[in-house]
């Protein structure tokens, strides 16, 4: 027979079909390729090509009824396997599923149906046994595309790389601007760092690993823009700190080469004119506070809802009356945020039952949580930053992992 049938058995003719056949066609005879290694550039590719992981697993199963590793325009690539040796070499796949996916191989060029005059695939041999004519799959199109399949899975290998790579580098920015921002907020720094803050909470969580090469490149982007603000914010102030720490230092020296005996008195206390010694009320001044008011409210938002006439807290003693108007509706007796007050300051004693209140529903307990992080704080084995970390880093986080901040502030 001379003539070698190119449409289908019934089925419609396309113009896929048709292209495919021509480019095999038009290969070089001498053409020859690693069959596995056309299908795992075809992994690779299959997006670009348009193929699907079930399609690769019969074109896989296809071509294990081809006897040899390479592929040759000059040998014979019909292959005729019936649909139930098919699917038992894919896998026991459902036979609907496989016809879908033999299509599904056709119309993207990978393969061309030589179809016998009923549809049936079967091989006439001549003497010898040797086959004269062959009626199944043609595997030629794979042999005719092999480069541009090499090339699609180069290119799907750099895209990939160029997403880790991305994600990566979103992953670095969003630790280094939180870190840094938290940095700021806890120690009270100079800067817009709250609103740094809610800046960065608007970039939202961390993208999909599915996502879009074009979003990581603009996240990245928006990232690279933010973390310089923010860097800059904390430079300055470092800068600041440096310049005013050696104007201090300059004071103290030109102050301490004064011979002026009144300098020699008793540090934290002043001679008066009478020659009495009495406290120096800037020695005396309580310490700087670790956290400002306005981080405190940020972390421990419900307490301000419990402020007398509802004006909102503005000073740190309407902290410590809101409170006081806390206490005994989360169960905390008067003794217990007495001794409270006491041992960690009426500022501080707030700040726990502020914390406590933000998560209420996950002590069963307060008063004597209350009671233990008193004696905690007694030993100096508890302190409030990791607990105002804790709620600032994940706004209003689950109970258990904020108890678990707790847990791990007291020890």
């Amino acid at each position: 027979m001379d003539h070698i049938s190119s449409t289908p058995f019934g089925r419609s003719l396309s113009l896929a079909m048709v292209a495919a056949r021509v480019k095999a066609e038009h290969c070089p005879s001498e053409t020859i390729v690693e069959k596995w290694k056309v299908l795992d550039n075809l992994r690779e590719a299959k997006q670009a090509v348009g193929v699907s992981d079930r399609a690769l697993s019969v074109l896989n199963a296809l071509l294990t009824f081809h006897q040899d590793t390479t592929l040759a325009l000059a040998a014979d690539l019909i292959v005729y396997p019936s649909n139930r040796s098919l699917m038992l070499r894919a896998n026991g796949m459902a036979p609907a599923t496989l016809r879908r996916n033999l299509a599904a191989l056709v119309h993207a060029g990978l393969i061309l149906r030589r179809d016998s005059p009923n549809g049936k695939r079967y091989a006439r041999k001549g003497q010898g046994g040797a086959i004269e004519q062959a009626f199944g799959f043609d595997l030629s199109p794979l042999i005719a595309r092999a480069a541009e399949f090499e090339r699609l899975a180069a290119e799907a290998r750099a895209e990939t790389k160029a997403r880790y790579l991305l994600r990566e580098e979103i992953s670095l920015l969003r630790r280094d601007i939180s870190q840094t921002i938290l940095l700021g907020l806890g120690e009270g720094l100079p800067g817009p760092w709250a609103s740094f803050w809610d800046q960065f909470k608007a970039f939202g969580a961390m993208p999909a690993r599915n996502a879009e090469t074009d979003l990581l490149t603009a996240l990245a982007a928006d990232l690279r823009v933010f973390w310089r603000e923010v860097d800059k914010c904390l430079s300055d102030h470092l800068k600041q700190e440096n310049m005013s720490t050696n104007e201090s230092h300059t004071e103290r020296h030109q102050q301490n080469s004064n011979s002026d005996p009144s300098n020699d008195s008793e540090r934290g206390y002043r001679v008066e004119e009478e020659g009495t010694v009495t406290p120096d009320p800037e020695a005396l001044r309580p310490p700087v506070r670790a956290f400002s008011l306005s981080v405190v409210l940020q972390a421990c938002p419900d307490i301000a809802m419990y402020t007398r006439g509802g004006e909102g807290i503005a000073t740190w003693r309407a902290l410590s009356e809101a409170a006081a108007v806390v206490r005994p509706i989360l169960g905390i007796s008067p003794s217990a945020w007495a001794e409270a007050c006491e041992v960690m300051g009426h500022d501080n004693a707030a700040i726990t039952v502020a914390a406590i209140l933000q998560r209420a529903e996950a002590i069963r307990s307060p008063g004597a949580y209350l009671r233990h992080l008193t004696q905690r704080a007694r030993a100096g084995q508890f302190s409030l930053g990791p607990v105002i970390m804790a709620l600032l880093r994940a706004g209003v986080p689950q109970g258990a992992r904020w108890s678990k901040e707790m847990g791990k502030a007291g020890q």
